[in-house]
């Protein structure tokens, strides 16, 4: 059950390419509801504001994650991601963690110096900072989904083929790998829905079982949003399926009902 809020932003995660249209604008709200196993375990949302850094209006999404009913009594989950980042490069100036899960706790912000490629970050609980050396075209958790959506080639993968971006995440950087799997109709509480399936190439032990242990559907029109995850963890599995959404930049398309 541990860091179903990590689990969300985190399947949805390449060095510089050129980014194509924004898939979303300001004002996009998407809720997943997550299931541990048969229970309805919790909820987990991502929404689009605007916001100002550097003196200039960025995108400022802010993700929440959070247990309900009787798993909220036995595994407590109140996490807080957020992200500012520019409109046009899609890269990042702050980062926000701030999270509980079953008593482990974070509070921290990362600044982003694009110029320096670094991130400082300032660890609350702890009451220290830290300066770190990043890669040039280094994304935060929250805004690799984001970039991600906007790849020129999200929707161009061959079977099989790879796209990978640096990723700054608990400290440090590393290498993520979203593989596509292929295209899929899928059933949701909105109809028939087409989907792209891809695999999220993770560190296994902590959370999953191994490093595949996560699957993906997007959907497969310009909007490029989570439609479902599944995840088999170290202990049991996950399942996320889309439950409210709203300030779609495209409609959303649904093949039957």
């Amino acid at each position: 059950m541990k860091k179903i809020a990590t689990l969300f932003v985190l399947f949805v995660l390449t060095n510089s390419f050129d980014q194509r249209e924004n898939a979303y604008t300001t004002g996009e709200w998407l809720k997943m509801r997550i299931h541990y196993g048969v229970v309805n375990a919790g909820y987990a949302t991502l929404e689009v504001k605007e916001a100002t850094k550097n003196n200039k209006k960025v995108h400022h999404v802010i993700g929440k994650g959070w247990t309900i009913g009787m798993t909220k009594f036995f595994f407590r989950v109140e996490d807080n991601y957020e992200s500012y980042f520019d409109k046009e490069t899609g890269k990042p100036y702050q980062f926000v963690r701030k999270i509980d899960e079953g008593g482990y706790t974070k509070n921290q912000v990362g600044f982003f110096n694009q110029n320096k490629n670094t991130v400082l970050v300032k660890d609350y609980k702890h009451d220290n900072e830290k300066t770190i050396n990043v890669p040039e075209e280094v994304q935060d958790i929250v805004s690799s989904y984001y970039y991600l959506r906007n790849h020129p080639k999200i929707d161009k993968l061959k079977v099989g083929e790879s796209i990978a971006i640096d990723m700054f995440f608990d400290g440090e950087t590393t290498k993520f790998k979203l593989k596509f799997l292929g295209k899929e109709d899928i059933s949701t509480k909105f109809g028939k829905v087409s989907c792209l399936i891809f695999r999220p190439y993770v560190q296994a032990g902590r959370v999953f079982q191994e490093e595949e242990s996560l699957t993906v559907w997007v959907s497969d029109d310009d909007n490029k949003i989570p439609i479902r995850v599944k995840a088999s963890l170290a202990v049991g599995s996950l399942k996320a399926d889309i439950e409210a959404f709203k300030g779609l930049k495209y409609s959303f398309k649904i093949k039957s009902k």
